[in-house]
């Protein structure tokens, strides 16, 4: 325990201010186990690339990529990631180490405007991710969509310059950078499932990394109950082979020693949607995920994968 007390760990991390939120979090949680800590600053490839959707770009590990290799290098200790934007499989050299305490998971309504709602004539609805698209086009066919791609404040001034009549994001982004006063509608988790993921910080680590200090990093950070739930979550999204681009959805829950995962897939226009749920010991959760993927695909979700990869082609 030495050695992880007089050695700053060196946290990884993108600059956005939500990214810096996290990384201060992961910091604040490590300096209460007695450790010290150093933040390094790292610029992604989506950070850099504005102009074009995730699916344009390349998702996989659009967010991570660097990071990762900072890892690689040894410059940092660990790198903090939204747990949804973590590519669904990880390099061999690499690992996930912890995933914090979940915030809460669903989706939210953003707008200047406190009465709005979906649905109440014609909208332009902002969003940078293909599995919102596609809800919003199956629960509110009369919406229009748009690109919406940036951190939470460049999105917000886009939405405030009337880009966007409003724009959709994730509750625990917009909790954290204390804009709870612009959610105009929570987005029920009966239609809106969120990705894999979705409100929890994800460490990440080279598989290198001294033992002892994975140890005290991992005592430290990991929160059991979201670590078995993302475990669930994540081999669903590994098994399916979806990335950011891919619309899939799993949200994973606990009810005693039983995990409950809910999961699937919709199409592009959102007329297809298919969905499965399935329960096992927790000590199963991958297994579980690994199970309810090939549910969802036997059930046509290969064909709706095949439709998007050719669309995307």
């Amino acid at each position: 325990m030495e050695a992880a007390t007089t050695t700053p760990v060196r946290i990884g991390t993108r600059g956005s201010r939500l990214a810096l939120w996290q990384a201060h979090h992961v910091a604040d949680t490590l300096r209460a186990a007695g450790m010290e800590v150093e933040i390094i600053t790292i610029t992604t490839k989506g950070d850099l690339v504005l102009d074009k959707s995730l699916d344009k770009i390349g998702a996989k590990g659009v967010f991570t990529e660097e990071l990762e290799e900072s890892l690689r290098d040894g410059s940092i200790d660990i790198a903090v990631h939204s747990a949804k934007d973590v590519q669904s499989t990880i390099p061999e050299d690499l690992e996930l180490l912890a995933f914090m305490e979940r915030e809460k998971v669903h989706d939210v309504v953003i707008s200047f405007n406190p009465l709005f709602k979906l649905g109440e004539g014609k909208q332009v609805i902002g969003t940078s991710s293909t599995r919102r698209r596609s809800m919003l086009k199956r629960f509110y066919p009369n919406v229009i969509t748009a690109e919406c791609r940036g951190n939470l404040q460049t999105r917000i001034q886009k939405l405030k310059d009337g880009q966007y009549d409003a724009i959709l994001l994730a509750y625990a982004g917009v909790a954290r950078m204390q804009y709870d006063h612009m959610i105009a509608q929570h987005l029920p988790l009966d239609t809106f499932i969120p990705a894999a993921g979705q409100g929890s910080v994800a460490i990440e680590c080279a598989k290198n990394l001294p033992l002892e200090r994975k140890l005290d990093l991992k005592l430290a950070l990991d929160h059991k109950p979201t670590h078995i739930c993302l475990a669930a979550e994540r081999a669903y999204l590994r098994t399916m082979e979806g990335g950011c681009s891919i619309p899939t959805f799993a949200l994973a829950t606990l009810a005693g020693e039983q995990v409950n995962l809910q999961a699937g897939i919709i199409s592009l226009n959102g007329e297809e949607l298919i969905l499965e749920t399935l329960s096992a010991h927790i000590s199963q959760a991958e297994v579980l995920g690994e199970q309810l993927a090939h549910a969802v695909l036997s059930r046509g979700g290969d064909r709706i994968l095949e439709s998007i990869r050719k669309e995307k082609a």
